[in-house]
């Protein structure tokens, strides 16, 4: 099959902008383990015009067909079948095209998948609906591996007293324009909350900030609860963050939510 063939002439299209660099979101065509994270263990890829794709599914159904052309970190060209004949489309017997973009918020992924019949496009549109977004919380994970170290120095900061520290690790865990708000708090940029956080230090002394229970991460969007003390160890409230990723992991925006007592 090549793009050119006539009787592939219905043609779904999908985009979806990723958390994550380049780099990294291509790297889920060319390494098999990667591959499999996000269609189902036993996938596999050779990532070479004319290498072998094989996809299998969580229901144990497989999909395979053949890298026709691959130019990392931008493109990457395969035919797509079933093996299943009650499927009603053959290996190869289809023709995906996947191009990435460089993107503000991340890889921009535009998805091109041509089918001989109207019919069966319509019937995977909500597949890649599906499949896309597991794409993108499997990048989004190898990408910002290790978030919840950027959390906790970022919760931290709030009872670090150590102005140079302070800013250090305020450089190195968030973006130049990063934006904080909650209740007592309006930001924009690193130095305003730098500011921010030196009048914190000052008005509340003794009092940290430290996680409570795990993170939670969704395409480059992260909710972690925290607990709030006073120096002798008593709570003194509770809240709720949510991180926003920027692709390199940094943190570019947080929105600070108190929990009722």
């Amino acid at each position: 099959m090549t793009p050119s063939d006539a009787s592939l002439a219905h043609v779904l299209e999908r985009t979806v902008t990723i958390r994550a660099t380049r780099e990294t979101v291509f790297r889920f065509f060319t390494e098999s383990a990667l591959f499999a994270a996000w269609w189902g263990k036993g996938s596999a890829i050779d990532p070479r015009p004319g290498g072998a794709l094989r996809i299998v599914y969580p229901d144990a159904s497989v999909a395979s067909g053949t890298v026709l052309a691959i130019e990392p970190p931008v493109r990457v060209e395969f035919s797509y079948g079933y093996e299943s004949a009650a499927a009603g489309l053959a290996p190869g017997a289809s023709h995906v095209t996947v191009t990435l973009e460089e993107a503000a918020g991340g890889t921009r992924v535009r998805l091109r998948h041509a089918l001989p019949s109207a019919a069966l496009r319509d019937h995977h549109v909500q597949g890649w609906r599906f499949q896309l977004a597991l794409f993108a919380n499997a990048a989004a994970r190898v990408q910002h591996e290790g978030l919840e170290r950027s959390v906790d120095a970022f919760l931290a900061l709030w009872g670090q007293t150590d102005e140079a520290a302070r800013e250090a690790v305020l450089a190195r865990v968030t973006h130049a324009d990063v934006v904080f708000r909650d209740a007592y708090s309006a930001t924009s940029g690193r130095e305003d909350l730098a500011a921010h956080l030196r009048a914190a230090v000052a008005f509340m002394p003794g009092v940290t900030l430290a996680r409570e229970g795990a993170v939670l991460h969704c395409q480059g969007t992260v909710l972690a609860d925290w607990i709030a003390r006073a120096a002798d160890g008593t709570p003194r409230g509770r809240g709720r963050n949510v991180f926003e990723l920027a692709p390199d992991g940094r943190i570019t925006s947080v929105t600070g939510f108190w929990l009722p007592a």
